[in-house]
């Protein structure tokens, strides 16, 4: 016999079986795969993005009720999606970051995002035919955040990872925005020097 759920409304749900539970996952995949494939347009990626989204469905609600998993897939199968649209657009913005610091920008607070243009929508994410040499270039950037001062890498992921402003980092580091300037001044002028010592020259 099934286990059951018990509603506030008195009502007992069925709990999804193993069984049921693939089927409803082999009932899904092809839907979600055409949903993710218009949200990235990407057909491997759309692929993965399914796969992962079916993976945490059966490991973290493979017990509910089965009324409730078309509901629970779709949270899912969502926020997967947005969340690698967001790891694509900051990573491409990484690139227009690091390709923006030239020379006659040596002042100490410059923030090259101060001056970053995106008139053309540029750090909407890396179109699916992203060179693997822009791939190559954003391992080198995150191998470079790790060896830099932790003030430095703090407030360059608040601003460029987090997407926050420079008065919400400098509530949350605990110090001035003059400060937060600074910091993220370095950190870009330190990953492009570090950029530079591997061979990267950037535009």
């Amino acid at each position: 016999m099934l286990p059951s759920s018990y509603h506030p409304s008195g009502e007992h749900f069925k709990l999804a079986s193993h069984d049921e539970l693939s089927k409803f996952l082999a009932e899904t995949e092809r839907r979600a795969y055409k949903q993710a494939l218009f949200a990235i347009r990407d057909e491997h990626v759309a692929l993965d993005i399914v796969q992962d989204s079916m993976l945490k469905l059966a490991e973290k609600y493979g017990g509910k009720p089965t009324n409730e998993l078309p509901m629970l897939f779709q949270r899912i199968l969502q926020n997967t999606i947005r969340d690698h649209c967001r790891r694509q657009k900051v990573r491409s913005r990484w690139i227009s970051l690091m390709s923006s610091l030239i020379p006659q920008h040596e002042e100490a607070d410059f923030e090259p995002l101060d001056s970053l243009q995106d008139e053309d929508n540029n750090s909407q994410g890396l179109a699916p035919d992203a060179s693997f040499e822009q791939s190559q270039l954003i391992a080198l950037i995150e191998e470079a955040l790790i060896i830099l001062p932790a003030r430095q890498r703090e407030a360059f992921l608040l601003r460029y990872w987090e997407d926050m402003d420079t008065t919400e980092t400098a509530a949350i580091m605990g110090c001035t925005e003059g400060s937060v300037k600074t910091h993220c001044s370095r950190a870009t002028h330190s990953l492009a020097a570090i950029l530079r010592k591997k061979g990267v020259h950037l535009p």
